[in-house]
C-alpha cells in the first residue's frame, strides 16, 4: 500500500505530501531529486502533511524518497513540475 498521498501532480508553485499510515511517534524524511539525480529539497521529521514550495523548481520530473530516521527507504515516487 501507498504511504505518500501527493496533489496537485502535475503541479506548478506548491506540491503537498500526506503520509497515510502515520503513528504519531513515526516521523520521516522526505528527500526530493530532480531527473540527474541532484538532491534539491529535504524535509526533515515530517508526519501527517506538509508541503513544498516549488518556487526554485523548473518544469521536469522529480523523484522523492520517504526515508525512515534510520535512512531506510520506505517508498520513492515521482512528480512532475509544470510552470
Amino acid at each position: 500500500m501507498k504511504i505518500v498521498k501527493l496533489y496537485p501532480n502535475p503541479a506548478s508553485s506548491r506540491i503537498n505530501f500526506e503520509i497515510q499510515q502515520h503513528n504519531n511517534d513515526k516521523v520521516y524524511d522526505l528527500i526530493v531529486y530532480n531527473f540527474l539525480g541532484k538532491k534539491m529539497d529535504q524535509l526533515k521529521n515530517v508526519n501527517g502533511r506538509t508541503s513544498m514550495d516549488l518556487g526554485s523548481y523548473y518544469s521536469g520530473l522529480y523523484i522523492f524518497q520517504l526515508r525512515d530516521r534510520d535512512g531506510n527507504l520506505i517508498e520513492s515516487g515521482k512528480f512532475n513540475v509544470v510552470k
